[in-house]
């Protein structure tokens, strides 16, 4: 049960009390019981100013339920709602819907299961939301390694993600869910607002098709949150693996045309030839290289009918 806090609205004697608005943090997760107790101690002592209520929903994507104890060790110990079911389907974006159909409240706010904020990021993405009158606020996620990667992991930037100016109206090729609240509104009349036929990217395609039907989302710089980088993400076979899905999935975007399949004829062989010369430059240069022909090339075989990541997530 998602509680709401009453507050007494001021001006008028015998004014009716009026509820706080309420935001549904969501975390989609799998088979990361210990990245997820983190982020639920992160969410635990998230500050509100008392301006909202909040309360976490939990969709495990695994239908061996692993994350259902870490679920019931932080039932015990907090304050703050949750709710935890089960999407059996192994699919992010049937996951994500989930999330949604169960979400109650005027928010929902998603951050991912291998994230975790700081104190005052809930309570900054809902001030300026606010204050801007807007459909939704994304920010920025900086990387945190709990091991030191190897250097051209850091030098070729591979976990950095860009970050924009307060204020900035993003585009669809910005829109994610890692670090994101949106008004519920936004999925009225949506049973699916999340394609499933995405296995990854169904965020880009989820705000490509709001901002079409004139949804406003904004950046803001200062509600940072941070991604664990555990040592398998700098494997480079998990790095190529994951390109070669993300460039299969580009296709289905409503953007998708011919001018990015000619991009791709042309890119494949000009970062073939290239990465000889990028080797000499270190290992950042080179695999930066290798990780974008490895987008181009699982593009063209999705188009060619060949699925060359069979794995539902390529993920750690």
């Amino acid at each position: 049960m998602i509680t709401k806090t009453a507050v007494q609205a001021t001006g008028n004697v015998g004014a009716t009390i009026q509820p706080l608005p309420h935001i549904a943090v969501c975390i989609c997760t799998y088979q990361r019981p210990d990245l997820l107790k983190r982020l639920l101690e992160g969410l635990a002592g998230q500050e509100t100013e008392g301006l909202f209520t909040y309360s976490i929903v939990v969709v495990d994507n695994d239908q061996a339920r692993s994350a259902e104890p870490a679920i019931a060790e932080f039932s015990r110990g907090s304050q703050v709602p949750i709710t935890y079911c089960v999407e059996p389907r192994q699919n992010i974006a049937l996951a994500r819907n989930k999330a949604v159909e169960v979400a109650e409240g005027d928010f929902v706010a998603f951050i991912d299961d291998d994230e975790f904020p700081t104190k005052p990021w809930l309570l900054t993405l809902f001030k300026t939301c606010r204050e801007r009158q807007v459909d939704g606020v994304l920010g920025p996620v900086k990387p945190h390694f709990d091991v030191q990667p190897p250097k051209w992991v850091v030098t070729g930037k591979f976990y950095d993600r860009p970050s924009y100016p307060t204020g900035l109206v993003i585009d669809g090729k910005k829109g994610r869910t890692g670090n994101v609240l949106l008004k519920k509104q936004v999925f009225a009349g949506q049973d699916s607002p999340f394609r499933p036929e995405f296995l990854t990217g169904e965020d880009q395609d989820f705000f490509g098709r709001m901002i079409e039907k004139g949804h406003v989302f904004i950046w803001c710089h200062e509600a940072l949150a941070y991604e664990v980088v555990p040592p398998i993400r700098w494997n480079r076979t998990f790095m190529l693996r994951r390109a070669l899905l993300r460039g299969a999935t580009s296709r289905l975007h409503n953007r998708f045309g011919a001018r990015d399949i000619a991009t791709s004829i042309i890119a494949v062989p000009a970062y073939t030839v290239a990465l000889p010369f990028a080797l000499a430059l270190g290992q950042g240069r080179f695999m930066t290289y290798l990780v974008s022909l490895c987008d181009h090339i699982g593009r063209l075989l999705a188009l060619m009918g060949i699925n060359p990541v069979r794995d539902t997530y390529v993920t750690q």
